[in-house]
């Protein structure tokens, strides 16, 4: 692949190989242009609404200080002029120009990237030197921020704090980050950011689930598939002393009873596909106010093609296709297409053939994608 501006000149493979999971790597004009800033007052509309998640962090007198959303226009009215941050996840998926930014990280695979973060802060204005379990890239979009980062690698959080603040943060680099400048950090890198000057900053987040994560939902997951033959039964039963005891023997047929759960790396597949595609709980779509029927349907796609919707993910193995938590059904002959919008999250009029319209109506109804000439830019 070509240099790219947005790694400051190198190649997603000399970024994968050098820096990625491995060690911060600052990025002077990495994106100058990120069309309209999503500024304090767009952020605060958004973190009114019940489909976003978002955050309010102060420190006042020395005691931090967290509340959730959706908030009130008059708790905005509140604010002082300096100390705080309001954070809103997920922009990407409410604003096209933010989601067109986050698919601008390709270079990782889908089935890691998480969603676009922007936080905005007057000066003063932090949440507290700490680390993430995840890689992060922080663009700054308008005024200043200065980020300082550590090696440091230890839990001693400060206590009672509504938030995880490291107790002892030892500075070992410092940057100030102006307008289109971009800070990666690997996971467990402590790091700490403080608004010099009224600001945005964009956090490209991955995903990286707990392992406890993963196996609680891959057991839900099992859970909900397993199919176990046969009930519970004991035609041997020997008199025990001790009637209250659990015997050898119930543990013994129990064990052999359990051996039945089995699974292989095509489980294993299949519960990613379903996992990783699986919308978070806020999340909703919503079918078509002026519904299309199935011929006008195509008409629309054969004038403009089809897109995804901002909040939908389609990810694939081989011929299995997943999208928003589901199984997509297609043809073999198809799995180019749709490999094409997995990963392009768009169709020309051009690539659509006859055989996939039926699966993309069923989607379009659904709120899944939306004709490309539909969608407001």
């Amino acid at each position: 692949m070509k240099p790219l501006t947005l790694l400051g000149g190198l190649t997603p493979e000399q970024f994968l190989q050098d820096y990625w999971h491995k060690k911060p790597f600052l990025i002077r004009g990495a994106v100058s242009d990120v069309g309209p800033h999503v500024d304090f007052k767009w952020l605060s509309e958004l973190a009114m609404r019940e489909d976003a998640e978002s955050r309010l962090i102060e420190n006042r007198n020395g005691r931090w200080h967290l509340e959730r959303g959706p908030f009130r226009p008059a708790r905005f009215r509140k604010l002082g002029e300096t100390d705080w941050t309001i954070l809103v996840q997920g922009v990407n998926q409410h604003l096209p120009h933010i989601d067109e930014l986050l698919w601008r990280f390709n270079f990782i695979p889908y089935a890691r990237l998480d969603d676009l973060m922007i936080s905005y802060a007057p000066p003063g204005g932090t949440v507290g030197p700490h680390f993430d379990a995840y890689d992060v890239f922080l663009l700054q979009v308008g005024g200043k921020k200065r980020w300082q980062i550590s090696s440091q690698n230890d839990d001693d959080f400060i206590e009672d704090a509504p938030i995880r603040v490291l107790k002892d943060f030892r500075v070992e680099e410092e940057y100030v980050l102006e307008h289109g400048d971009m800070l990666y950090l690997p996971p467990k890198c402590a790091h700490y950011g403080v608004a010099l000057e009224p600001g945005m900053t964009y956090s490209i987040g991955f995903r990286a689930p707990p392992v406890q994560e993963l196996a609680t939902q891959f057991l839900v997951y099992l859970q909900d598939r397993l199919c176990l033959d046969g009930v519970y039964a004991d035609p041997d039963l020997k008199l025990q002393n001790d009637p209250a005891r659990i015997g050898d023997e119930m543990i013994d047929k129990v064990t052999d009873m359990l051996k039945g759960i089995s699974w292989d790396r095509d489980t294993v597949s299949d519960f990613l596909g379903h996992y990783l595609t699986e919308p978070k709980p806020h999340v909703f779509y919503d079918a078509p106010d002026d519904e299309l029927d199935e011929e006008e349907f195509a008409e629309a796609l054969a004038e403009g093609g089809v897109v995804l919707d901002l909040k939908s993910l389609i990810l694939f193995r081989d011929g299995m296709f997943y999208c928003n938590g589901e199984i997509l059904e297609t043809e073999p002959d198809d799995v180019a297409l749709w490999q094409q919008f997995a990963n392009t999250r768009k169709l020309s009029s051009g690539d659509i053939s006859a055989s996939i319209l039926g699966t993309l109506y069923d989607g379009y109804t659904a709120g899944y994608w939306h004709p490309a000439k539909s969608v407001a830019k």
